[in-house]
């Protein structure tokens, strides 16, 4: 019942006054309550928390555990120089690429990459989605793409404490400036640490053509369900992806 309509809500429970009957409410701001809807008390007054912190301190800590340690037994078993090589070999410039993205609460850190563009790929200063067949990328950038290994750097990211291992993928602020106006809640994925992969990658919505709607919510998901088990399945099911993904470019 919308909130105008509360004195006929309060004429039904005195006229069920001494019935045995159950009362459950629908209250008019359903649209912003999560699926992890809790209830509380303070002082006696029943309270509905429809918001609070993702991830306790207790938690915050058991994450950036598993990802330091994950991150140095990763970067201890992949080599990069091969990439090294190749990019040298096949087009001028640096091999590593920094961009500026945003994080945790908004802040901000320098993403790194192995570059898979020209050095001119944005020569005009407007930033651009990549897409599956973009012109823009080096002939070994490419397939660096398709198998995400130009996100290997990314892991430096986590030992610095820029990233998570998992978490929602980072965004440039000029795109952020845009979908904040247009997606339901997007903000929201800043409620935790962006990662090097996520739920919403793992499940084949990556890249420019799948909708972004549907990547928030599964973003959203995760940082309502977050455990421990449930990064270790990302991180399994992201090496699948990596080589099996329809929709990796």
């Amino acid at each position: 019942l919308p909130h105008e309509q509360n004195e006929y809500l309060y004429s039904i429970i005195k006229n069920c006054e001494g019935i045995n009957v159950e009362f459950m409410l629908v209250p008019d701001f359903m649209e912003l309550i999560s699926s992890r809807l809790k209830i509380t008390e303070l002082h006696g007054i029943p309270l509905m928390i429809i918001k609070t912190f993702p991830l306790s301190a207790w938690d915050r800590i058991v994450k950036r555990l598993f990802d330091v340690f994950a991150s140095l037994f990763l970067l201890t078993i992949i080599s990069p120089i091969l990439l090294i090589i190749l990019i040298k070999l096949t087009s001028k410039g640096s091999v590593f690429y920094k961009q500026e993205r945003v994080s945790i609460d908004g802040s901000k850190f320098d993403m790194l990459k192995f570059r898979s563009m020209r050095i001119d790929a944005e020569a005009d200063g407007t930033p651009k989605f990549a897409s599956k067949h973009d012109s823009r990328h080096t002939p070994i950038g490419r397939y660096l793409r398709k198998f995400s290994l130009d996100e290997l750097p990314q892991f430096l990211n986590v030992l610095r404490g820029d990233m998570s291992i998992v978490g929602p993928r980072p965004e440039r602020e000029y795109f952020i400036n845009i979908m904040k106006e247009t997606v339901n809640k997007y903000l929201e994925r800043h409620r935790v640490k962006c990662g090097i992969t996520g739920w919403a990658q793992v499940n084949g919505l990556r890249g420019s053509e799948s909708p972004i709607q549907t990547r928030i919510e599964y973003d959203i998901y995760y940082i309502e369900n977050w455990s421990l088990v449930f990064d270790i399945k990302i991180i399994l099911k992201t090496l699948k992806e990596m080589f099996f993904s329809k929709n990796a470019f």
